[in-house]
């Protein structure tokens, strides 16, 4: 009796959950919808073909790509987590809530939202590099997929109509989406880039530099000195036990549990590859365009294999769930440096509180609705004792806060399955001059003002300050700003102006005559 009532409040948490994720990204999908069709219909009812070419002017001007003079500063790249998306998706949508518009200089990739690590690192060296995506050719074999992509060109911006099958083909020559973003074809060592990357986003620039190290970019002299610094935001450095809530098997890290979240997920993912509706997937594209899962390719009997499980990117474990799990953070991180000539910083998030003894979450309006549920459940998570830890030294009450999404102790810095060089820093405008090659964990002060009495006529004001972890959910600094207020131009200012003004290498190397760019 007590097991049949585990397993129906089991298969009601997961109703619930797959209910509350499926809303939500309704959500998101018909609110950029909405505001694509209430732009297009205005633009045809109020036509100004004027106005229109200084407009298709001015956006061609923004899509060249950014000139490289001797001491301009270098780009700054955002790189988003799972299930985000770049400029150009979604519409107007901004994956991180307009952060883009506090400098010139910013270039927001359009990744695989579910593609492995591996796969959006590469994807990412040819958008910043142009040419077209190679995925390698071993890992293409052994993840049974295509090795080559998208073609990136250089120096162009791609003009695409953006939603004549909606209304009627007189808006295809007036309605446009930048669809592709500026590259930067003359990123090397004497020109390279800052990363801002939020959740999975830091191990794909990661694994990018490693990859930059290993000069694994075939006909490119690469080094991991293009990487000037890195700085993750709710990083997920050492994995998350949200996975396993989610679906994947504890006991590998690998494979998936056959009833769970990420099997509703794979279903929906290969039915909207295998439709493989044009419009559809230029608003949202989970990224797996390289396995050809669409109908043409594949016909009925291919998306049997598909729902079987027989082929395709969660048969063959290349997306990204399994390199978000313990296990396979640790097989990741067991491959990754962190490089001397580099500079690192990391912002860890927790929306979680310690109440006699028991971690709960500290706030109910202060958490989103979609991760109250997640902060709970990942409080709670205790590792089956029937399945070998994931470590030596794994304790359950080390992983307990947690933001929704990612634990806070994955954050910081890489510790597993080895701890780099780190740095907890409560004001980091004390730190200066910074030091590379060591991960500065930052602060978030908070101010409190005591009164004491001193006698029945004065008293004295006392100024306290303390230093904690930032209080947020996991998506409190993306997609909707209004929800951090000032905390989101605090933040963001902060990263902007260090990548600005505070970060400097003292060996960068000359740069030639006539190869600034």
């Amino acid at each position: 009796m007590a097991r049949l009532s585990i397993g129906i409040l089991g298969l009601t948490e997961l109703f619930v959950s797959v209910t509350v994720h499926l809303l939500f990204g309704l959500y998101i999908f018909s609110a950029a919808l909405a505001s694509d069709l209430s732009q297009a219909v205005t633009d045809c009812l109020r036509p100004n073909v004027f106005n229109l070419g200084a407009w298709q002017r001015e956006a061609e001007g923004r899509g060249q790509p950014p000139v490289v003079f001797e001491g301009s500063p270098p780009p700054i790249v955002l790189v988003h987590g799972i299930f985000g998306f770049g400029k150009g998706r979604l519409g107007g949508l901004s994956y991180f809530a307009g952060a883009e518009k506090k400098d010139e200089r910013v270039l927001v990739p359009d990744l695989g939202s579910l593609t492995s690590i591996h796969d959006r690192a590469r994807e990412l060296f040819y958008y910043l590099k142009g040419g077209q995506v190679d995925y390698g050719e071993e890992h293409s074999r052994i993840s049974r997929h295509s090795q080559f992509g998208k073609i990136y060109e250089q120096g162009k911006l791609k003009l695409e109509n953006r939603v004549q099958i909606f209304i009627y083909p007189v808006l295809k020559d007036h309605v446009y989406s930048s669809s592709l973003a500026w590259h930067y074809p003359s990123w090397d060592e004497r020109h390279p880039l800052h990363f801002v990357g939020h959740s999975a986003g830091v191990q794909v620039v990661r694994v990018l530099q490693q990859m930059l190290a290993d000069k694994a970019f075939s006909g490119y002299d690469t080094s991991e000195d293009w990487v000037l610094s890195l700085t993750s935001l709710s990083g997920a450095l050492n994995g998350t036990t949200r996975a396993y809530f989610d679906g994947m098997r504890p006991e590998d890290g690998r494979f998936m549990k056959p009833i769970s979240l990420l099997q509703f997920c794979r279903l929906g993912v290969i039915i909207y590859d295998w439709l493989d509706i044009s419009w559809l997937k230029h608003y949202y594209n989970f990224g797996f365009d390289h396995f050809q899962m669409g109908w043409r390719n594949t016909g009925l009997s291919g998306l049997v294999d598909l729902l079987l499980g027989n082929t395709g990117p969660f048969a063959s474990g290349d997306w990204i769930l399994p390199d978000l799990t313990i296990q396979g953070s640790i097989r990741l991180n067991s491959e990754l440096q962190t490089f001397p000539n580099t500079f690192y910083f990391s912002y860890a998030t927790k929306r979680t509180r310690k109440v006699f003894g028991f971690t709960i979450p500290s706030s109910i309006l202060g958490i989103h609705p979609l991760l109250f549920l997640r902060v709970l459940q990942m409080c709670q998570w205790r590792f089956p004792r029937n399945a070998p830890p994931p470590y030596k030294g794994y304790r359950d009450e080390d992983w307990e806060d947690n933001d929704g999404a990612l634990n806070t102790i994955s954050m910081t810095h890489p510790r597993l399955p080895m701890e780099h060089p780190n740095k907890f820093v409560a004001d980091d405008s004390k730190c200066h001059p910074l030091q590379p090659g060591i991960w500065f964990v930052l602060l978030h002060i908070i101010i409190i003002f005591r009164y004491h009495i001193l006698s029945h006529r004065s008293m004295q004001l006392e100024k306290l300050r303390y230093y904690r972890i930032l209080e947020a959910d996991h998506i409190f600094f993306i997609v909707n700003r209004e929800r951090a207020g000032i905390q989101f131009d605090l933040l963001y200012d902060s990263i902007f102006q260090r990548c600005r003004k505070h970060i400097i290498r003292n060996n960068m190397p000359p740069i030639l005559p006539k190869q600034s760019g």
